[in-house]
């Protein structure tokens, strides 16, 4: 049987988690050594690490990724809250939505300059497609984007600070803060770049795809980082992070949140930009059981806005959705742009789906509702 974690309501199926003897989980763990850490040091340990990254004037202060979702607005705020004069720089998303292209409009009205990269979309379209179907995540060509196109930036403009966001592993500040200050190579960014095992090289020769057509999608080369000392750090290793608090303050700097829950999740005000995010999500849900509305129900019981038993409630409600629409676009006009019908991509799902997480007939075949939704096994230690 699956086992849960005893203080949230993570499966032992979550990527890079654990359980330990006590059945809590290594995000609980993580979250509860948050209460030892003396946050006005290290953010006067934040002021020390920019200070030695400061331009003259002559050029930007750092480069932020920015998607113009609520913790990107987040980071530029604190950003210019510390005098720094940050390059904010897009990785453009796969399938823009309307708020997302206000919000992200929205990231320039804070007063900084921003490139938007768009990479050929004819392209982008089929390695979607490609990505889908050979490894179950729609998503990977942003994944791999918003990586590769700032430090590409950074080499070309000569900008050795980047600044990410939330640290997933929530333990150092990244190598910037090292008293060395090591350079942030491509051994390292490939850790955090959630490749899936499934390398930019894989794509050369697939479907018509080229090196040449690949630019955007590959690292700098390491003597080119090495040159221009390209290092990071996580701005959420020097402020306490919460994806709620992050959306009220960019809320009262003109950051638009959605008009109704959003589907899959539990919020109106997080993964507002990409209409294909709820495939992203949905795929999360059948291979390891759990979607978007478990994150946000076990951050909210972390923090203590929620009890265990109303976050599970609320997932059972809201998880793993068959995503007939996102963001109110039918499924049908999202898969149109990967040239997908609704019937592949059922037979894709049903492919992608770990069988032992949900109820099967007397054949092996995966038990569905009226519309179209899985029947989980178990959400809790039942």
């Amino acid at each position: 049987m699956l086992r849960y974690c005893k203080s949230c309501l993570y499966p032992e199926t979550k990527p890079d988690l654990g359980l330990n003897a006590e059945g809590v989980c290594s995000a609980c763990v993580s979250f509860k050594r948050r209460k030892e850490i003396d946050w006005e040091q290290r953010q006067q340990e934040f002021h020390q690490v920019i200070n030695r990254y400061r331009s003259s004037g002559s050029n930007y202060d750092c480069i932020v990724g920015v998607s113009g979702g609520k913790d990107s607005t987040y980071q530029v705020l604190r950003l210019l809250e510390a005098g720094l004069n940050p390059l904010c720089v897009t990785s453009t998303t796969d399938s823009l939505s309307d708020i997302g292209r206000y919000n992200l409009d929205n990231i320039g009205r804070l007063g900084v300059d921003h490139i938007e990269v768009k990479t050929n979309p004819n392209l982008r379209r089929r390695i979607n497609r490609m990505a889908l179907t050979e490894i179950g995540d729609i998503s990977w060509p942003e994944h791999v984007t918003i990586f590769t196109i700032p430090v590409r930036i950074a080499t070309q403009m000569n900008i050795p600070l980047i600044v990410w966001g939330e640290n997933s592993q929530n333990e150092y500040g990244g190598p910037a803060a090292a008293a060395d200050n090591h350079v942030l190579d491509r051994r390292w960014l490939e850790e955090f770049g959630g490749l899936l095992g499934f390398r930019v090289s894989d794509l050369i020769g697939q479907h018509g795809i080229s090196e040449r057509d690949l630019i955007q999608y590959t690292y700098p080369t390491n003597e080119d980082l090495q040159r221009v000392g390209v290092t990071g750090i996580f701005l959420g290793h020097y402020f306490p992070w919460d994806g709620y608090q992050n959306a009220l303050y960019a809320q009262a700097h003109g950051f638009r949140t959605f008009h109704s829950t959003v589907e899959g999740s539990l919020v109106n005000y997080e993964n507002l930009d990409n209409y294909q995010t709820g495939i992203h999500d949905y795929f999360k849900f059948l291979k390891y059981g759990f979607g978007r509305a478990t994150d946000l129900a076990c951050n909210h019981i972390r923090r203590g806005r929620l009890s265990r038993e109303d976050g599970l409630r609320m997932i059972k409600l809201h998880d793993g959705k068959f995503p007939w629409t996102y963001l109110d676009r039918k499924i049908e006009d999202i898969l149109a742009e990967i040239d997908m019908t609704v019937d592949e991509f059922i037979k894709v799902c049903d492919r992608f789906t770990n069988k032992k997480l949900f109820v099967c007939d007397n054949a092996g075949k995966l038990v569905k509702d009226k519309n179209g939704n899985l029947i989980k096994q178990h959400y809790d230690n039942e």
